[in-house]
C-alpha cells in the first residue's frame, strides 16, 4: 500500500476499517460482471432489494453522481426523505450509503456488513457485489420516500441491476471508459449502459454522441421502455444566467446550478427530466431550490481553505485559485477543460494541472483535452494501490502536447506550480494576475485525498 492509500485507510473508523479489510481479504476480486451471484446472495438475506423505497436508477459514464446530486437536492427540497447509493467514496466509506439524508453510521455499517457476511458465507461475491448487498439491506430497513441508485460499472450486469421496477432509468453521457469490461467502441459501451432499461419504465437519456444516442434509443425500444431523450422529448439550456428546461408539456425558467461548469446544466436537466418522466408533480419553486442547492464534492470544486491553499498563499503573496475535479477519462477532461476555458475568458491566468491517475485510465486521451490550454502539468500518484507512476503520467502528458514533470508530492507540485511556467522560477508575487489557476485532476481517489484536509 502506498503512503496515500495508507492515509486513506486511516481516515476510516477502526471498526469499519476492520470490517472492510475482512471483506476485502475474503473477496479480493472487485469486478466480475454478473447478476446470478447477487440474486443468490440477496435470497439468503430475504431479498431486501424487493423491499426498497421507490427508486431512480442512474447509469452513464460521466455525470451520474452530479445527476444524482441534483435529484437528491430537488427531492429533499420537496420535503422527501432520500436514500442514496454512490461509488466510490471520497473521504470515508460511509459516504456511499446515505440513509434518509445522512451517511450511514459506523455502527450501522459494521452491523449490515457482519450480517451480510454471516448470511452469504464463503460465496464468490465480488467486493462491490457484497457492498451492494449490504446497502440494500440497510435501505430496506430504514424508512425513506425515495432511493437514488447509482450504477457501479456498465449497467446490464452491474450489481445494482437486480432492481425490478424503478420509477425511471436515467443514462448520463456515455463515453469511452472501462473498455476491458464494457467494450472497445462507444456503441458497445452504450449497449451495456442501456441494460438498465426495463419494460414500462421510462428510459430518460441525457445528451449523447449521435452513435450512443442511436444505440440507447434502439435498446430502450427493444426493452419496451418509453423513451424520454434529450433533444427530442426534452431540452435543457443556459439562458441569461438561468436554467431553461422544456419538455412536450411545459417550459420552466429555473435557478442555475451552483455546481460549476456548463455541463452541469445538462446534468441538472437530466435530473429534472427523470422527475418529470416519473410523473412527480414538483413546482418550479421546488425545482429551483433543489438545483441551486445541489452540492457534489470533488467535481470542479474550488478549494477555499486548507494546507494547500495556505501554502500557495505564502508563496504567491496573493489569493490562490485552486480547483479540484475527480474526472478521470477523456470525456470528463473535455468538460473540465471547457470550464477552465470559461474561467480564462473571465480572468486570464496560466493554467497548471496537478494530475494523478489510476493505471487503467486513458492518460493520453485525458491530457489531449488540455493541449494548448495548460502551461504545465505536475504529476503525482493517486491514493490507491493501482495508481499509475508519476513518470508514466508525465510521459502521457508530454505525448498529448502538455509540458509535464513528475512531482515528489502534492505539496511539491503546488510549490512548483506557484514558481512559474516550468516550476523552476521564483514566481511573481503581489497580485491575483501573477498567480496560476491550478486544477488538481485525474482521479476521484486523488480528489478524496485532497478533500480530507480541505474545503
Amino acid at each position: 500500500m502506498n503512503d496515500r492509500a495508507d492515509a486513506r485507510a486511516k481516515r476510516q473508523s477502526e471498526k469499519v476499517s476492520a470490517a472492510l479489510a475482512r471483506i476485502a481479504a475474503k473477496r479480493p476480486r472487485v469486478i466480475d460482471l454478473s447478476l446470478e451471484r447477487m440474486l443468490s446472495a440477496l435470497a439468503a438475506l430475504d431479498d431486501p432489494h424487493k423491499n426498497l423505497p421507490p427508486l431512480f436508477h442512474v447509469a452513464g459514464t460521466n455525470g451520474k453522481g452530479s445527476t444524482l446530486a441534483f435529484l437528491r437536492a430537488v427531492l429533499e427540497a420537496s420535503g422527501a426523505r432520500v436514500h442514496t447509493y454512490t461509488s466510490p467514496h471520497l473521504v470515508t466509506f460511509n459516504e456511499r450509503i446515505v440513509l434518509a439524508g445522512a451517511p450511514i453510521t459506523d455502527d450501522a455499517l459494521a452491523d449490515v456488513l457482519a450480517r451480510c457476511d454471516a448470511a452469504v458465507g464463503e460465496g464468490v461475491l465480488t467486493y462491490f457485489e457484497f457492498i451492494t448487498c449490504a446497502a440494500f439491506l440497510a435501505f430496506s430497513e430504514t424508512p425513506a420516500d425515495y432511493l437514488l441508485l447509482e450504477v457501479g460499472l456498465g449497467g446490464r450486469l452491474d450489481a445494482t441491476n437486480v432492481v425490478e421496477q424503478p420509477l425511471a432509468s436515467l443514462v448520463a453521457p456515455v463515453g469511452m471508459d472501462h473498455r476491458d469490461y464494457l467494450g472497445d467502441t462507444i456503441e458497445k459501451i452504450a449497449a451495456e449502459k442501456a441494460g438498465v432499461f426495463k419494460r414500462g419504465v421510462p428510459a430518460v437519456i441525457g445528451p449523447q454522441s449521435a452513435a450512443a444516442m442511436a444505440i440507447l434509443r434502439a435498446e430502450a425500444e427493444r426493452a419496451g421502455a418509453p423513451v424520454f431523450a434529450f433533444g427530442t422529448e426534452w431540452d435543457a439550456r443556459a439562458e441569461q444566467g438561468r436554467l431553461i428546461f422544456q419538455d412536450e408539456t411545459r417550459l420552466s425558467d429555473l435557478a442555475p446550478p451552483r455546481l460549476f461548469g456548463a455541463h452541469q446544466y445538462d446534468n441538472a436537466g437530466l435530473a429534472i427530466a427523470g422527475l418529470r418522466a416519473a410523473s412527480l408533480k414538483l413546482d418550479d419553486a421546488v425545482l429551483s431550490k433543489g438545483i441551486a442547492n445541489a452540492v457534489w464534492p470533488g467535481r470542479l470544486q474550488r478549494l477555499k481553505e486548507g494546507p494547500l491553499i495556505a501554502l500557495a498563499e505564502r508563496l504567491l503573496g496573493a489569493a490562490p485559485e485552486i480547483w479540484l475535479d475527480g474526472g478521470h477519462n477523456p470525456h470528463a477532461a473535455a468538460a473540465a477543460a471547457r470550464a477552465m476555458g470559461d474561467l480564462e475568458e473571465r480572468s486570464a491566468r496560466r493554467l497548471v494541472l496537478i494530475t494523478g491517475m489510476q493505471n487503467n485510465k486513458d492518460a493520453d486521451g485525458f491530457f489531449t483535452a488540455f493541449a494548448g490550454a495548460a502551461s504545465m502539468a505536475f504529476t503525482v500518484e493517486a491514493g490507491i494501490d493501482s495508481a499509475a507512476p508519476r513518470e508514466e503520467i508525465a510521459a502521457a502528458a508530454e505525448r498529448a502536447g502538455v509540458p509535464a514533470a513528475p512531482a515528489a508530492s502534492m505539496e511539491d507540485a503546488v510549490t512548483r506550480a506557484c514558481r512559474g511556467a516550468d516550476g523552476k522560477g521564483a514566481g511573481a508575487k503581489g497580485t491575483d494576475a501573477d498567480a496560476p489557476r491550478i486544477l488538481i485532476c485525474g482521479s476521484l481517489y486523488l480528489a478524496g485525498d485532497v478533500l480530507a484536509d480541505h474545503r
